[in-house]
This record gives C-alpha cells, structure tokens and sequence, in this order.
C-alpha cells in the first residue's frame, strides 16, 4: 500500500509541475507545438517526467503486491494530491467543499489500508490475457467513437475509454507471469499493457482538449477503478483481511467519491492573464499517464 500510495504522490505532484513549466511557456509564439517545446526545457517540466517514470514504477511494485482495488483507489487519490500542491504551489483557492473532498479521499484510503489483504495469487482463466489485449483494441473503438458525440458525452466517453485502458494496465500487470524475454515477448499481457496504456493516453489528452475536464477525468476515474477491482476479485483471487470486506468496499466507495468530487483537477488551473491582456492558452498535461 506505500508503494500505491507513493504511486498517487508522485502523479499528483507531477501533474502541478508540468503544469507550472506550461505557464512560464505561455508568454512565447507560436502554436501548441511550439508551447509544448519551450515546456520541455524547463526543469519542472522534466521534473514531472521523472516523477511520472517513478510513480509507474511504484505502481507496477504496488500491483505485484496489493490487490487491485487498493491501488486503484490510490491512484484516482493522486486528483488529491494535486489539488493540495496546487492550493500550495499554484496559490489556487481551494473552496471548503474540496477541503473536506481532501479528507474524505484519505479517510477511504486509510479504511482500505486497514482492510485491505495480501495479492491474489491466482492467475486467472488462460483466456484472460487475449481478452485484456481485446479490451484495449476495444478502447481505441471506443475513442473513435467517442470522438463523434457532442460536448459532454465526448468527454464522457473519451474519458471513460482512458480509464478503461489505464484498467487494462493494472490487470495486464498482474498477469505477466515471467520477464524472461523469450515468455514476455510472446505473452499476450504485455501486448495488452503496451496497447491499452498508449491508447489510454491518447484517449484522455483528446478528452481534456476538446470537453469538459471535470467530465472527462469523472469518467477515467470511473473506468480505472471499478473494472480493474471486479476482475481481480473475481478472477485474481484478491481479496480482504478476515471480516473485513465490509471495510474495504466502504473505503473503496469512499475513496472514489472523493476523488470524484476533485475531478476539476484532472488538469491543472489556467493561469489568470494579466489585466487588460487576452488569455493566450498553455497546454496544460492531462491527469498523469499511469502507463507508458
């Protein structure tokens, strides 16, 4: 549960830092390209990289050892995170609703740390490799799809397959069995892990570029948690502390909730413009990428 935990913070705290490196680039022209490369020179641009890169790996430690529900939740705890180094970091007023959002999040997290158990250790139907890899070709449908609805129901659903794709990492995660590069090249998991994690990004930077943000990032968290914890309840053998249960599906209800009510901070505040001045926009990273 530390390395999920570690997981949310280095997202979170990723997520503000880029955000900051796209506001010191606004000043420039030129087009989003050229925005985006003044950002990536900067230091705390780079620096959400690495914490990026850092949090996948605490994610993929967490998975290895933790059920999924628990790191789910932890990681759509990450909107958390933001928004409490964004009240810091980017002096955004945080309104008392978000405050007690905050704890409400911690308060889940802390209830699933206590009930949470150990990894399942089944491996599940020999299928479910082929069907996770069918899972992410269906989130690349899915955002097709998408892509032709109107105003929130494109967010919604560009959102909701980002959230599935993410899903199919963690699941994929647990189903690699051997890094053996003779097994792992033929395993269909990691075919699935690549395929979904890059249609998932793919997915929420078009959501949160083109609708609602807060719509968007609701439906990632939606469908990054739910599923995910089904299937390794269901199929992984995961599951809680003795008496218990309970306790988790609280927790777990808890945490999302919370995370739900944060979900303005799928993408870092807009910098204000100064008076008098028109806005000229930044391109502001989505919510962390938790696949490569």
């Amino acid at each position: 549960m530390v390395c999920a935990l570690g997981a949310a913070v280095c997202f979170g705290t990723a997520t503000v830092l880029q955000a900051m490196a796209a506001r010191a680039a606004a000043g420039g022209s030129g087009g989003d390209a050229a925005l985006l490369l003044r950002a990536v020179r900067q230091w705390r641009y780079l620096a959400g990289l690495g914490l990026d890169g850092l949090g996948f790996v605490f994610q993929i430690a967490a998975l290895r050892s933790v059920p999924i529900y628990a790191v789910g939740a932890a990681l759509a705890a990450s909107l958390a995170v933001t928004a409490v180094v964004a009240a810091r970091l980017l002096k955004v007023r945080l309104s008392r609703t978000e405050w007690a959002a905050v704890g409400v999040v911690c308060a889940g997290l802390a209830m699933l740390g206590l009930a949470a158990g150990t990894e399942g250790e089944e491996s599940g139907p020999p299928a479910l490799p082929w069907v996770m890899l069918g899972a992410a070709a269906g989130v690349l449908l899915l955002g097709l799809a998408g892509r032709r609805l109107p105003g929130r129901g494109r967010a919604l659903a560009l959102g909701l397959g980002a959230g599935f794709g993410f899903g199919v990492v963690e699941v994929a995660v647990r189903l690699i069995d051997s890094l053996d590069p003779a097994e792992l090249l033929t395993d269909p998991a990691l075919y699935a892990l690549l395929l979904g994690g890059g249609a998932a990004f793919l997915l929420l930077t078009t959501a949160l570029q083109r609708g609602s943000v807060t719509t968007a990032t609701a439906g990632m968290v939606i469908g990054e948690t739910i599923g995910p914890a089904l299937v390794g309840v269901v199929w992984l053998g995961d599951r809680t502390r003795e008496g218990l249960g309970w306790l988790a599906v609280l927790g777990f209800a808890v945490a999302v909730a919370g995370a739900l009510a944060l979900a303005r901070f799928g993408e870092a505040p807009e910098a204000a413009p100064p008076a008098g001045s028109a806005p000229e926009p930044a391109p502001e990273p989505p919510v962390r990428p938790s696949s490569p």
